[in-house]
């Protein structure tokens, strides 16, 4: 209940600062008369530009930064009991670069033009699938995968993934579209428009839900292989599960946003320490915190260069590199004893 009321705070705020300063009241009159029902039932006591200022630009844009905190929150989480170890996310296991390699030649070449207009999406999660087999595959040895060597694994496959993209990219046949790439790449919620939030939304809730109606697996999971057999739990059906299910997340959210670092990262591990490993609760306030957390980082990406905005990766990335640091100096980043 907190970090509902917490989120609805921080969209109001979020909506309201910016150029042009419009009072919460108003933002939330705005919003509610476009709402079935509701039109024509509020007085318009606003003017044209706030109207255009809350509905088609900020208004849209936070709602994206909720869905792109609360997925990659949730990716992070499936990540995390998937290799049972909390450095693991998106990023750093080269899931969100494989995501933009493929997202980077929809962009800037129109390839995978047969998905249509779902070309985006579906190249993405292609590329993050694609991207996750090859960690796993580098990480096995003997026929075992051990946190290390699937760590390192993503490390290496998210600079190779880095180095094709900045290829593609340097190939672009237009200047200006190298110049929207680069932003895109470091993660940006400019682009934000209504048209754009239905199916990132959609696959990050079903998403969340899914996984949460897979908490006891999830739970067993983090207790060890053995463990998580005796409790009935089919290891290998459920990893290719998490696999794809991190990957549809990650894919769809880079799709939209970029590549944003790290939130899949602090988010799961700050929650735990909140609320404990059952993943009852670690789910739904992972997903509530990260999209609160990608909201601020937006805001200050917006504000504090003012007229120019910073990349929102950038932003993430000052917080989760330290963040990362700090973990990697404790000993007990494994869970169930895992190394």
């Amino acid at each position: 209940m907190i970090l509902g009321g917490g989120l609805v705070v921080s969209i109001t705020i979020a909506v309201m600062l910016g150029p042009v300063q419009i009072a919460p009241g108003t933002v939330w009159k705005i919003v509610l008369s476009h709402l079935p029902g509701l039109n024509g039932l509020i007085e318009e006591t606003w003017t044209k530009g706030d109207g255009h200022i809350v509905w088609d630009i900020r208004f849209p844009r936070v709602l994206l930064g909720v869905v792109v905190g609360g997925g990659l929150a949730v990716a992070g989480v499936a990540i995390q009991a998937l290799i049972r170890n909390s450095l693991a996310d998106p990023y750093i296991l080269g899931v969100s670069s494989g995501a933009s390699v493929a997202a980077t030649l929809v962009i800037l070449f129109g390839a995978f033009r047969f998905f249509g207009q779902y070309a985006l999406v579906f190249s993405a999660f292609l590329g993050s699938l694609a991207a996750m087999g090859m960690v796993f595959v580098l990480a096995r040895v003997g026929g075992r995968v051990s946190t290390t060597r699937l760590l390192l694994s993503g490390i290496a496959v998210s600079m190779i993934m880095s180095a094709a993209t900045n290829f593609i990219v340097t190939m672009a046949p237009r200047e200006e579209g190298i110049r929207s790439a680069m932003y895109w790449m470091m993660g940006s919620l400019t682009g934000a428009k209504w048209e754009y939030l239905t199916i990132p939304a959609l696959i990050v809730v079903a998403g969340a839900l899914i996984l949460l109606f897979q908490y006891r697996a999830l739970n067993a999971l983090l207790m060890g292989e053995d463990a998580a057999v005796t409790l009935g739990v089919d290891i290998q059906a459920f990893r290719k599960f998490l696999v794809i299910v991190a990957a549809l997340l990650t894919g769809t959210i880079v799709s939209v946003s970029g590549s944003i670092g790290f939130v899949g990262l602090m988010i799961p591990h700050i929650v735990r320490l909140m609320v404990g490993s059952d993943h009852r609760r670690v789910l739904p306030v992972s997903l509530l915190l990260g999209a609160v957390f990608i909201v601020w980082s937006d805001v200050f990406a917006r504000l504090v260069l003012a007229p120019e905005e910073l990349p929102i990766g950038i932003v993430t990335a000052l917080c989760g590199g330290p963040f990362f640091i700090w973990m990697l100096r404790r000993s007990n980043y494994s869970f169930g004893g895992g190394k």
